[in-house]
């Protein structure tokens, strides 16, 4: 195979980041996995092949794909190969959201790695992503506390996670069906209780559910008619396979 020049190699590896040059290949391969770019069940390349790809010695792709499997990411196989674990539940929405967010940070002067770095810093800190609990809801004064305690606790999760699915479902405002159930809503202030809550949470699931395949398939048509816009992770995957 004839050597690909480093700029149209995506898995081309630089030794001189700052970043050790396994991590680097471990987050580009981990990133083609999240987005559903590398399906479940597709067959990784060689670990010669790869480390020819990436310009690194063998012992380093063998020890990326090791801790791979160590996240239940890939399994190996005796004599057939390494390849994507069944049952990796994708999220195509990652790219778009990773490469608008890149665009944002360009235009305001912002390199790649400094938007990483304080993502990374902001997900790490206490309570990034919780919901504060309502003022209103104690355990003073209730018959049986430790059952009110798990029952606020219960209450407490399904809000965050109402709150992560809204945020989530925000992100498509053009992919939602209107025709789409949704949760009843109380004309007067009330503490929801759980069924209620659970009913919410579902109900956001299918929207999203619905929001994320109508983005999808809104993605593939308009991958067909900009074939020459494709995204990085879909270039990386496009010069793999003619590779392979």
């Amino acid at each position: 195979m004839a050597q690909q020049a480093p700029e149209s190699n995506p898995f081309s590896i630089d030794p001189g980041d700052e970043l050790p040059v396994g991590l680097q290949l471990t987050w580009r391969l981990r990133a083609l996995i999240a987005t559903g770019r590398l399906a479940a069940g597709e067959r990784l390349p060689s670990f010669r092949r790869l480390a020819d790809w990436a310009g690194v010695n063998v012992n380093t792709v063998r020890a990326v794909y090791a801790g791979l499997e160590q996240e239940g990411l890939v399994v190996s196989r005796q004599g057939q190969g390494t390849f994507v674990a069944e049952g990796i539940e994708a999220a195509a929405q990652l790219e778009e959201i990773a490469t608008d967010a890149l665009r944002r940070a360009r235009q305001a002067g912002i390199s790649p790695r400094e938007l990483a770095i304080v993502a990374s810093a902001c997900a790490s800190m206490p309570g990034a992503l919780s919901e504060p609990g309502p003022a209103d809801e104690s355990t003073s004064g209730m018959p049986d506390i430790a059952e009110e305690s798990e029952a606020i606790e219960v209450r407490h999760e399904l809000r965050r996670q109402i709150a992560r699915l809204e945020a989530e479902l925000a992100t498509y405002p053009a992919d939602l069906p209107r025709d789409l159930p949704t949760a009843p809503r109380r004309a007067t202030g009330h503490v929801a209780g759980v069924e209620e809550l659970e009913q919410t949470r579902d109900t956001l699931i299918a929207q999203l559910s619905e929001a994320q395949r109508a983005a999808e398939r809104r993605a593939r048509q308009a991958g067909r008619a900009r074939a020459s816009e494709a995204s990085p992770l879909e270039r990386a995957m496009s010069w793999w396979r003619h590779e392979l």
